[in-house]
């Protein structure tokens, strides 16, 4: 591997999983997380995340490649890392016959490096965090799934973290349930906690990240900020008019494509920024001109009520990548 960069709280160079039977679960991962950020590791059910994060955390060997966490070479640094590192991942491990309080005092307990003078403070502020307070003395075998992801992200924040890694912990989750942890996520990074999320909820990753990277069937189809990865994709126009054949045919000689027509609304893809400028209005910022477009619709007679572009969400980003639709039970 490359010299580890200090900005990078997670790497892996070429990281790969395959199973016995020949099964590639994780094929040839480059993978780096800034420090500081919300990191969302999406993918649809099946394409390699959780597979990957075990890998991380030294629960599984890789088959080939190598990874680094906050610096340092895994899995031969786990006893180093770890401790430093809050995760869950694909639910936890609960006592049932035990309350959720007594949970986190067995958690806690468990930890070498945790002071046993100041450990009911500890647990009663991570049982406050994820809102269980008032159902804190129920045995766990009585929490709902919801309850549960939100008991085992206290066990991972007993301690302050410097990365936190979370597999799936809105799964079960109403839709309070849902903003609490996204609320909690934003927090933690506020405070200086790297947060690596994988999920296969696209609305929430477009939520609550600021960097993201997509797998698609073990591999890694791209990384960057959820600014640039949006930007990638070209939005959609929509033009609200009474003139709806001529603004297509205007819209259509600058080079808007898939234009629809419904109503008084015209509708169509953006072209690329350089087909777009004309010599009249070089746009030096890269982007479609679109008060080029909509000066020409102008000349043209038509008379247009509305002008707006439609900003590509995650999920248009998804399918132009792969090619295919986003599976969450796939």
């Amino acid at each position: 591997m490359a010299e580890p960069s200090h900005a990078a709280v997670i790497e892996t160079r070429g990281l790969s999983k395959r199973y016995r039977g020949g099964q590639l679960a994780v094929d040839g991962l480059d993978l780096a997380v800034p420090r500081g950020s919300v990191f969302g590791f999406l993918g649809p059910n099946g394409s390699g995340k959780t597979t990957t994060i075990r890998m991380l955390l030294g629960l599984i060997d890789a088959t080939e490649g190598e990874a680094r966490l906050l610096g340092e070479p895994m899995p031969s640094a786990a006893r180093r890392v770890l401790p430093r590192v809050g995760a869950l991942i694909e639910g936890p491990a609960l006592y049932g016959f035990l309350s959720g309080r007594a949970n986190l005092h067995r958690f806690d307990a468990a930890d070498p490096t945790a002071d046993p003078r100041t450990r009911r403070t500890r647990v009663e502020d991570a049982l406050e965090r994820v809102g269980l307070s008032a159902a804190a003395g129920k045995k766990a075998k009585a929490y709902s799934l919801g309850m549960k992801q939100r008991l085992g992200i206290a066990a991972a924040l007993l301690k302050p973290r410097e990365l936190l890694v979370l597999d799936e912990p809105t799964n079960g989750l109403d839709p309070q349930g849902m903003r609490e942890i996204r609320s909690l996520v934003r927090a933690l990074a506020q405070e200086g906690t790297t947060v690596f999320l994988s999920s296969h909820l696209l609305d929430e990753i477009e939520q609550v990240c600021t960097h993201t990277a997509v797998m698609n069937r073990g591999r890694l189809v791209t990384q960057g900020t959820v600014a640039e990865m949006s930007a990638g994709v070209r939005g959609r126009l929509t033009v609200t008019t009474p003139d709806g054949a001529e603004a297509a045919r205007v819209l259509k000689e600058h080079g808007v494509g898939d234009l629809t027509v419904t109503g008084d609304e015209v509708t169509g893809e953006l072209p690329p920024p350089e087909a777009a400028r004309g010599p009249e209005s070089p746009d030096a910022a890269g982007e479609p001109d679109l008060a080029g477009l909509n000066a020409a619709l102008v000349r043209s007679g038509v008379r247009v009520r509305g002008f707006g572009v439609t900003r590509a969400s995650l999920e248009d980003v998804f399918v132009t990548l792969t090619g295919e639709g986003f599976d969450v039970a796939g």
